[in-house]
């Protein structure tokens, strides 16, 4: 099955030719059961590598892993005020993005080679880019388009209309709702009806749900009712820990299981991500991934139900045995937990007119180390106060979906003949070609199980190293130092947990 220009291949205990080139369908449909599998002080080294062999994601990961890059659009008051982290109390007619146009956004994004844009519909300062019922610190209340703007809903509509996926960053924090009493008040969880109807409210809700919250709590459930029954489908909805600028008696502890159990019922094929279930944070906003980045990771369940690291976020090794047997004291669980690189293209997260893009060589650095290293990248492009993405960042994007283009142009063993034998994968290309970059990836619906592996270009009458690496998961490629001409290649995995099924063998000769 010939779908795109890549070459996959499966295996069982042997790494088998299947002819294909793009992940197959799922045949074998992924159990969301086995996303988790529960450890603890009793289990033996052999265990937790056992354990960590048979974890496999969801249906919803897997599609979220084969995006590879998507976008953050960073947009709100601070756009207008300067700051990164608002204050809550900005006067709401500050907004005035005139020029708004969402779908020069997604033509830019769209040209740039994002399948997913996620807005900041509300960050720390609680300003609302969509007409809320539940706050007044909204585009509402602005006299931006006499008060009828939706943000939300022109981005939506738009991404949508040139096929890119809708994501959603709710913050937790809320200064705002401190300032009103609401956010860290202090209230107790009881149990809350969602949606909370309000004076003049026409809603006939389909479903409504009943869950523990705190006022602060109930307050969030209401808008992300309000989002996700709204604005159409959403593929991601996206939350960080964020606490608001308050004193430390004061702090807020989120309703995570609350909010988590809405977004399953109204969202059922979206992923939750930083402080989620599906996604985790890779632990720096430089867009860096770590060298070996494992998708199945030790986790403890906190603060009524979130996923939370059981080793530090940043720690250098999150996956490999000494990994898994350092996490064990604190694990509750191993879960496929997949890692999303955050970065902005400029310095700040929003708009200022002082600051410049990434080049074009930066921009490419990151992709290897992050989409390159078995993440997804998340690139933050903010819109500037006309409510365009600016023209320097937009002709930033295209040359970097370009630089992309001919750093992987057509792979090499499109089509070539490919045979197996255990541990290994051989192609032939036909005649000697040059290469000096690989793409591997798994087959995740099996989990992900190499530990190590060495890529060998048959030369001067034997199997010659070209490179050699520790992990690959839903992707891992490899920059050669310098172009290796050979006809016949091959992947030669010299560790795992299981039993390897390699769904991806690329072979390119960078055009750069």
């Amino acid at each position: 099955m010939a779908v795109s220009r890549r070459v996959f291949v499966a295996s069982a205990v042997v790494l088998a030719a299947t002819g294909g080139t793009t992940a197959p369908a799922l045949a074998v449909p992924p159990d969301p059961r086995r996303s988790r599998i529960p450890v603890g002080p009793g289990d033996s080294p052999e265990d937790l590598v056992r354990k960590a062999s048979q974890v496999r994601p969801t249906a919803g990961q897997i599609t979220w892993q084969r995006l590879e890059r998507t976008a953050f659009l960073h947009f709100g008051v601070n756009t207008f005020t300067g700051l990164e982290w608002g204050t809550g109390d900005e006067d709401p007619d500050v907004f005035q993005p005139v020029g708004l146009d969402t779908d020069q956004w997604a033509r830019a994004l769209r040209d740039g080679g994002f399948k997913l844009a996620i807005l900041t519909v509300k960050h720390h300062d609680g300003f609302v880019l969509y007409p809320s019922r539940y706050t007044g610190h909204t585009v509402e209340s602005s006299n931006w388009r006499d008060g009828r703007g939706d943000v939300l809903r022109d981005f939506a509509d738009s991404m949508r209309r040139h096929g890119i996926k809708v994501g959603v960053y709710i913050s937790p924090a809320d200064e705002n709702q401190y300032l009103h009493g609401v956010y860290a008040n202090g209230s107790a969880r009881a149990d809350r009806g969602v949606p909370t109807l309000v004076d003049g409210d026409d809603r006939t809700p389909p479903r409504s749900y009943t869950l523990p919250a705190t006022d602060y709590g109930a307050h969030m459930l209401n808008q992300l009712y309000e989002v996700l029954t709204e604005y159409g489908p959403v593929d991601e909805v996206w939350f960080d820990g964020a606490q608001g600028h308050i004193p430390p008696d004061k702090v807020e502890k989120y309703d995570w299981d609350s909010w988590y159990t809405l977004v399953r019922s109204l969202a059922p094929d979206a992923v939750v991500a930083v402080t989620g279930p599906d996604v985790r944070w890779v632990g720096n906003e430089g867009g860096l991934a770590r060298e070996d980045e494992w998708s199945v990771v030790p986790v403890q369940e906190k603060d009524y139900g979130r996923t939370d690291y059981a080793l530090s976020y940043d720690a250098p090794d999150m996956g490999s045995r000494d990994a898994l047997a350092a996490a064990q004291p604190v694990a509750d669980y191993l879960q496929w937990w997949p890692a999303e690189c955050d970065v902005s293209i400029r310095d700040g997260w929003f708009y200022h007119a002082d600051q410049e893009p990434k080049t074009v060589e930066q921009l490419t650095d990151i992709y290897f180390r992050s989409v390159g290293r078995n993440s997804v990248l998340l690139l933050n492009i903010p819109p500037d106060t006309d409510g365009l993405l600016p023209a320097a960042d937009v002709t930033r994007l295209r040359e970097f979906r370009e630089r992309i283009d001919r750093e992987l142009p057509e792979d090499l063993a499109h089509g070539a003949r490919t045979s197996s034998s255990p541990g290994r994968v051989t192609v032939d290309l036909g005649r000697e070609r040059a290469v000096d970059r690989v793409r591997l990836a798994e087959d995740i619906r099996y989990g992900q199980q190499v530990e190590s592996f060495v890529v060998e270009a048959y030369r001067d009458g034997g199997w010659r190293e070209a490179a050699r690496a520790g992990v690959v998961g839903a992707g891992r490629i490899l920059l050669l130092p310098g172009a290796v001409r050979a006809r016949r290649w091959r992947v030669r995995v010299t560790g795992a947990r299981g039993t390897v099924r390699i769904a991806e063998f690329g072979l390119y000769r960078s055009r750069v």
